[in-house]
């Protein structure tokens, strides 16, 4: 890229604070620059929320820089204070290690491992941190820091404040395992950036002020905005929690409709944060956007791109065609592929049936579509059933074997946007 990335990660919503703005964008534009973020492996996935940070070390390696992702296996077994109220609970070496292996598998979406001078490296601060003996990180890099520093953050204040919180020496240490992290990797890695959310502000300046009283050399810290939705809500918590990255914990489709979801007044951020669309492109998007809102063009967009990069090709049109489904757009039998009726039944509501042929009214019944047959004639009778996409209007309607897609799927339509995935077993 030739444009400033500095000026870009203003455009695009990133930046919060920066420790010389001026200064880091000539660096970003007079030399190959290395920049990393660390992420807590305290879960086997990464949230949304982690989209911000990711996207980040994206758009610099995009302009040519390389980034640097550092899983916390040292660190995360200490676990961040910041923001805390309580000490985590700590995780065994186990735990972070398996942590760790789903975490790296998500980023390698995001970033390129293999581009020469600007690819991407994942490493984890366990290597040198657990090589430290207590007396060398004492003399070495405790004398660096005053109590008084310590003991002037919110998190800590608030804490020692409070006699039913309290703060343990191990968190009250972390400031200086991650200011320690920062100079090695300057020392290392010629790392001379490290970027986080604005939580970890006052952890990058100590990694700062370390780097130059130690090494007498110069490095930088940019924050990011830490996100609310316009409701005021944290973003990435939904009524159900946590929207995670890994499919097992939240389904391609459940990841799609949280951005399908978001606000008209928040798409337009969105788009320029977790997308890689061009700037005027977003723009073009929320002019369209704007002249019919109902259509919700810029949150397909929004989610059809996160998803993509997130879970892939196949994934997002499959889920993106899972959607139109159960929204209520037309469909033929084309559509029902076997991948897409596996992920319809992750959804909506399923059943097994037995003995067939059998009448409509009765499988309705045996499944729990309906309470009773004069529930399930009156919703034949309206023209409110279909199944596989083909409306059925005759109450003494019966079911073949023949209608099971695949042998075994059968997709039941109640209503306007109410499904059921009927399974037939032989037993």
């Amino acid at each position: 890229m030739e444009r400033d990335l500095f000026q870009i990660l203003q455009e695009r919503g990133f930046v919060e604070w920066c420790s010389d703005p001026d200064e880091l964008s000539r660096v970003f534009r007079s030399r190959l620059t290395s920049g990393y973020i660390g992420f807590d492996p305290t879960a086997d996935s990464l949230h949304v929320g982690h989209l911000v940070p990711i996207m980040g070390l994206a758009w610099l390696q995009r302009a040519g820089h390389r980034p640097i992702a550092v899983a916390g296996g040292g660190t995360g077994l200490i676990g961040d204070p910041s923001g805390k109220t309580k000490e985590r609970q700590l995780l065994t070496l186990e735990q972070v290690e398996h942590n760790m292996d789903s975490i790296k598998k998500q980023i390698e979406h995001f970033l390129d491992f293999d581009c020469g001078a600007s690819s991407a490296k994942i490493i984890n601060n366990y290597a040198w941190l657990s090589k430290l003996g207590l007396l060398e990180f004492l003399r070495d890099i405790g004398k660096h820091f005053t109590v008084n520093f310590m003991i002037a953050r919110d998190y800590v204040k608030s804490r020692i404040e409070d006699p039913d919180k309290s703060i343990t020496y191990t968190e009250f240490s972390y400031i200086l395992l991650q200011a320690y992290d920062f100079c090695h990797l300057y020392q290392n890695e010629n790392c001379a950036l490290q970027m986080g959310g604005n939580d970890q502000q006052v952890n990058i300046i100590a990694g700062i002020d370390l780097i130059r009283k130690k090494l007498g050399a110069k490095a930088y810290g940019l924050t990011y905005p830490l996100l609310l939705t316009a409701s005021g809500q944290k973003f990435g918590k939904t009524e159900e929690g946590t929207v995670w990255l890994s499919p097992a914990r939240t389904t391609p489709y459940k990841f799609y409709q949280f951005w399908i979801n978001a606000d008209d007044r928040d798409v337009s951020k969105f788009l320029k944060l977790f997308t890689f669309l061009p700037l005027e492109e977003i723009e073009g998007i929320m002019d369209e956007h704007n002249k019919c809102p109902e259509l919700r063009l810029a949150q397909k967009k929004l989610a059809y791109e996160v998803t993509r990069v997130v879970h892939g090709d196949e994934i997002v049109k499959r889920v993106k065609k899972v959607s139109e489904i159960l929204f209520g757009e037309s469909y033929t039998l084309d559509d029902l592929t076997l991948e897409l009726l596996e992920e319809i039944g992750r959804e909506v509501p399923s059943g097994y049936i037995t003995g067939i042929p059998a009448p409509l009214i009765d499988v309705m019944v045996k499944v729990g579509v309906c309470s009773s047959k004069s529930e399930a004639r009156r919703l034949i009778r309206s023209g409110g059933v279909a199944i596989n996409g083909e409306k059925v209007v005759d109450e003494n309607y019966e079911v073949h074997n023949n209608e099971f897609l695949y042998g075994k799927y059968m997709l039941l339509k109640l209503g306007k946007k109410r499904y059921h995935l009927i399974t037939c077993s032989s037993s």
